[in-house]
Formats: C-alpha cells, structure tokens, sequence
C-alpha cells in the first residue's frame, strides 16, 4: 500500500512538472548554468593541477636530493638512512675522483671521464632496468652513442694511477645489460653495482686489485667502507622537504628541486581560492534563486495541493511531492550541464593540447568526481525544495479551496 502511494505520488509529480513544462525548463535552465560553467572549471583546476603533479611525480630528478658537501660516512649511517620512512632509494658514493673512468670500444670509440654512478635495486633513474651481476653495467643513451655499443654487447673501463713515478693502469670487461633513455640523465656515464665503484676506489688508493688486472700494490684488508657522500632519493615528492630537513640538521649541505614542488602546491592552493570564491558565490546565488521559484511554485499550486489534501494525501506525502519535483528537476539539470560540460571540456582540451604539445586532457574530472557533483546537486536541491515542501504542508485545503 505505501509503495503504492509513493508511486501515484512520483506519477504525479512528474505529469505536474510536464503539464507546466515551461515553468520547469526555466528551473532547469537556471540550474544548468550554475552547474555547467563549476564543472567546467573544476574540470580545468583538476587537469591543470594533477598533469603537473604527475609531471613532478614521474620525473625522479625531482626526488633526488644531492649532497654538497663530502665527508665520512659509514655503511651503518648508509642502513640508518634507508630505513627512514620519507627514504625511497639511498647509495653510498666514494670520493668524486673514484667516480670517472675511461670507457673504450676500439682504438676509435672512447669516452674519458665517464660518470661511474652506484646503483641497485629500486633506483628511480633506472625504472624497470635491473643489473644483473657484477661485471654488468647500463649505459646512458649518450655514451651509447659515442662507444657504438647497444644492449648485450660489451665495454672496456679503464682507469690509471701513479705509483713510485710509474703509471699503471687496470683494465675491466663490462656487459652492457641496457641503455637508458635520455629522458632524465642525458650525460656520459654508467650504472652500475657499488662493488665496481670500490674497486676502482682501492685501485687508486694503492691497493693490488686482481679484479682489475693488477696484483702489484698493498694487500687489500678487510676494514668497512667509507662513503663521501650517498645518492639520495625521497620516497615521493612531500617528502623531500622533511628529508632535506633531517640532513641539513646534521650540517650536510643539500640542493634539490623543492622549489619545483612548492610552486606546483602555490598553484594548486590559489586555484582552489579561486574556484572556491567562484562557486560559493554561484551556489548562493542559485540557492536564492531556487527559493524563491520553488516558493512561487507552490503559492501559485496552492489549489492543486489543496485537492491532494482532500484526496487523502497527508502533509507528509504532499511535502514529499514537493521534493520528488525538486529532485527530479536537479536530476535533468545536471544531465544538461554535464552534457555542455562534456562539448565545452573537448573544446579546450583540442585548444589547449595544440598550443601546449602535449597529448593529456588539461580539461578532466573522474566519474567518482561527477558522482560526487551528481549527489551535491540533488542534496542543494533537496534542501532547497524542503523549504517549498513546509510552505505546502501548512497549505490548509479548506481554506485555499474558499478562494475559487
């Protein structure tokens, strides 16, 4: 019986609405261009604001906070460190002078000075491309270029010192296990394990390193490594700034792309002020404008409620017509502003994407972002009708009925 009574009622209201479909498209017209040019402009502040933030986010050079300054430190403070929770990927370094060597193809294909640059498991650099043992390297696309080598083919390293007035030079065979694009390191260089890094350091340091085709030079000892300075990267961009915190704390000089990230925050945080400004206004703006539509709609239906109410609808079921029109009508609005948002989105996205080369939508929200505009506009729309519906329920038919 109540399921019957709450369909005549949504029956009724809807050949009500249709009956004075012009007063009703003006109410949907009103809400529609409220509704269209806010998801309009959420659209652009949440596809401006998430491609740079996916830019900052996808770009490891932005997560890397490099250390100034060399000292002395040990594999404890290296373990410590990367246990840090806002620590995404740490290595130790030895001294820059054990960071360069030669690289040679042929007597033709040379590159002096390489970078030698530690690396492991997680490196944000190197994404998806593993080392796989010691004698493995990945060569940046550069000096792939200049050496004429790609991946699977091999490479020579070599490094020299001074001993006793004579130079001796060490010689290592290294396969090329991939070539990184340029995409975020365009310089010479290779990546590789850290055992190779200290091999060179002992190397230079006098040692005997068979490793290397030396045995002449001081027997190597067991003592633990020192590292000058540590290849450091926070695990995502908010963390940098604490990280980079902790370290100067401990009087480690440090640089990193903070300023970047905080530009991209300030951008954010003042399209927020904008758009928040913009739609508060336009919502007072609709919500007054609704009261007084939905006021007049019930004054000027004052007899047609009054009928209901003798027909047996109690006040409640009339104020529940009331809101049955409401909801019904923010429903067909907002599928009319979406729609215009949906054209007028392509438009800007085309516009925009062409100046900009750049094939992302700079004009998007998600589906559970129009859900969330779907229920925030049916919810005003409500609250706004409940006002109408407490004019209806005091509506007294006997009364109203008196003025025919």
């Amino acid at each position: 019986m109540f399921s019957n009574r709450i369909g005549l009622l949504g029956r009724l209201a809807l050949q009500d609405l249709w009956h004075d479909r012009v007063i009703s498209f003006c109410i949907i017209s009103s809400l529609t261009a409220v509704i269209a040019p806010l998801l309009l402009m959420f659209g652009l502040r949440f596809g401006i604001v998430s491609q740079l933030q996916d830019d900052l986010a996808k770009d490891p050079r932005n997560l890397e906070i490099r250390m100034l300054n060399s000292g002395s430190y040990d594999q404890a403070w290296i373990d410590q460190l990367r246990q840090r929770p806002d620590v995404g990927f740490v290595m130790g370094q030895p001294r820059s002078l054990n960071t360069v060597a030669d690289l040679q193809t042929d007597a033709r294909r040379f590159i002096e000075n390489a970078e030698i640059i530690p690396t492991g498991k997680g490196d944000p650099l190197l994404g998806t491309l593993e080392i796989q043992g010691q004698n493995t390297v990945v060569l940046t696309q550069e000096a792939a270029r200049k050496l004429g080598v790609k991946a699977g083919e091999t490479v020579t390293l070599r490094v020299s010192r001074q001993i006793e007035e004579r130079r001796e030079w060490g010689r290592i065979t290294l396969n090329v296990g991939g070539i990184l694009p340029a995409t975020y390191f365009n310089r010479a260089a290779i990546f590789t394990q850290p055992e190779l890094l200290m091999m060179l350091e002992h190397f230079r340091d006098g040692y005997a390193t068979p490793e290397l085709g030396v045995n002449r030079g001081t027997q190597l000892d067991n003592r633990p490594p020192r590292y000058a300075r540590a290849r450091l990267y926070a695990k995502d961009i908010d963390r940098v700034a604490s990280l980079e915190r902790e370290l100067r704390a401990q009087r480690i000089e440090t640089v990193s792309r903070l300023a970047d990230i905080e530009n991209v925050k300030s951008i954010n945080h003042v399209l927020g002020v904008i758009f928040n400004t913009i739609a508060a206004t336009a919502l007072i703006g609709c919500i007054t404008s609704l009261i007084g539509s939905f006021i007049a709609n019930v004054d000027r239906k004052r007899k047609h409620i009054a009928v209901l109410r003798l027909l047996g609808f109690t006040g409640p079921a009339v104020g529940l017509y009331v809101l049955f029109q409401g909801a019904l009508l923010s429903l067909l609005a907002y599928v009319g502003g979406y729609s215009i948002y949906l054209i007028a989105s392509q438009v800007f996205n085309r516009s925009l994407a062409g100046s900009q080369m750049t094939d992302q939508m700079l004009c998007k929200i998600t589906p559970f972002h129009s859900l969330i505009a779907l229920a925030l506009t049916v919810i005003v729309a409500l609250l706004v009708a409940a006002i109408g519906a407490r004019r209806a329920i005091n509506i007294e038919p006997a009364q109203s009925l008196r003025e025919v």
